[in-house]
């Protein structure tokens, strides 16, 4: 892997630098399956769901297509809603909750291998940046001790100020290389989730890593990944 072909190296967060993926899939986990208990004839959620319907997406998307994928539909609703309510932002906000909540009690380290390299091209002086569909991406880093590695991070929080569409659009990816001075073609996307691939493949970045942490490495070469491995150690230099 020739790290000095590229000038910005754009890394998804859950799942890619963290393993705060699982932490993800066991929060919305237990959120649908506490709104799906009240629904007669339904099927418990299971990380299938998470893989297929919420996977890199930003929050509400994710309730809205899992639950499309069920025949159901709600009302959106809005930051006030009480929990508990039917609407997709009280389900998405729940999920937020109970996502906090386990971070603050459990913590998080990064995977040793992610680690690793992006202490390598820190001292190889490629340009780096976060772009997560989370609006928890800061304290995720922060948690982690990854903060000062990223100069640029573009979350969930930002997609919503500057309007920008999120993953499979590249709209966050090209934000992200634009504020580190590169082009689409002088940056690397690195990405677990199928959204996120296809984003970085709609996007005609110079090259897509998939990182295939349970989606499979087929479904991350059809979405458009160039590149899959399993474990960020292996691009070390």
């Amino acid at each position: 892997m020739d790290w000095g072909k590229y000038k910005a190296v754009l890394f998804d967060l859950d799942g890619v630098l963290t393993p705060t993926a699982a932490v993800h899939r066991r929060a919305w986990s237990d959120t649908f399956n506490a709104f799906l208990s009240g629904i007669p004839d339904q099927t418990p959620y299971t990380d299938d769901d998470y893989f297929e319907h919420v996977d890199g997406k930003p929050r509400y998307d994710g309730v809205r297509d899992f639950l499309a994928s069920r025949g159901i539909v709600l009302p959106e609703g809005g930051q006030d809603d009480e929990p508990g309510t039917a609407t997709v932002h009280s389900v998405g906000d729940g999920k937020n909750d109970a996502f906090n909540e386990i971070l603050a009690r459990d913590g998080v380290a990064p995977y040793p291998g992610s680690a690793t390299l992006v202490d390598q091209l820190v001292a190889g002086q490629v340009q780096l940046a976060v772009v997560s569909s989370s609006k928890n991406a800061p304290a995720v880093l922060a948690a982690a001790g990854l903060s000062d590695k990223f100069p640029v991070v573009v979350d969930g929080a930002t997609a919503g100020a500057e309007g920008l569409a999120g993953k499979p659009a590249p709209d966050t990816f090209l934000r992200a290389a634009e504020l580190l001075g590169a082009t689409a073609a002088e940056s690397v996307v690195v990405e677990d989730a199928i959204s996120g691939v296809a984003a970085g493949a709609a996007g005609n970045f110079g090259l897509v890593i998939g990182v295939d942490r349970g989606v499979g490495a087929d479904a991350l070469r059809a979405a458009g990944a160039h590149v899959v491995v399993s474990d960020l150690g292996e691009l070390v230099p």
